[in-house]
């Protein structure tokens, strides 16, 4: 089960749209989603998250929390969405295609990929291109 929630105004998405795309990105990586919880939140809400559960002390798009087994995931993504709203204008993209690429980056983090060397940080984002693309299709 996918649950989306919001803790600031954001306007909410499609549930049942993004909840499919989410499953069909876990399923082309050969995973289930079990219980995932997808929390949208302002910078503020995330920092203390990141200060707290993380003794970082710095803003941040998402933050995920695995609790993946056997090949079912399990977990939170908290997105801060004035980070993708920034981050969307600096690289020049749509507010949509940002959100769709931090959604794909927590997935993926559940899915295994990591994005701490640059080999892995380069592998991440083709498959974060790869997932967004797997938006467009008919589900």
């Amino acid at each position: 089960m996918i649950e989306l929630s919001y803790q600031n105004n954001f306007t909410p998405l499609d549930e049942v749209v993004y909840s499919k795309w989410m499953e069909l990105m876990a399923f082309s990586e050969n995973k289930t989603i079990g219980e995932l919880s997808v929390v949208f939140c302002s910078d503020e809400f995330l920092l203390k998250i990141n200060q707290n559960h993380l003794n970082h002390d710095t803003y941040t798009d998402i933050i995920t929390f695995d609790y993946s087994e056997n090949g079912l995931i399990n977990g939170e993504i908290y997105i801060s969405t004035e980070r993708v709203k920034e981050n969307a204008g600096r690289f020049s993209v749509s507010e949509i295609n940002e959100l769709q690429r931090v959604m794909a980056h927590g997935v993926l983090h559940l899915c295994g990929y990591g994005d701490k060397s640059d080999l892995e940080t380069q592998v991440m984002r083709d498959k974060e291109n790869e997932k967004i693309g797997m938006f467009h299709v008919k589900q």
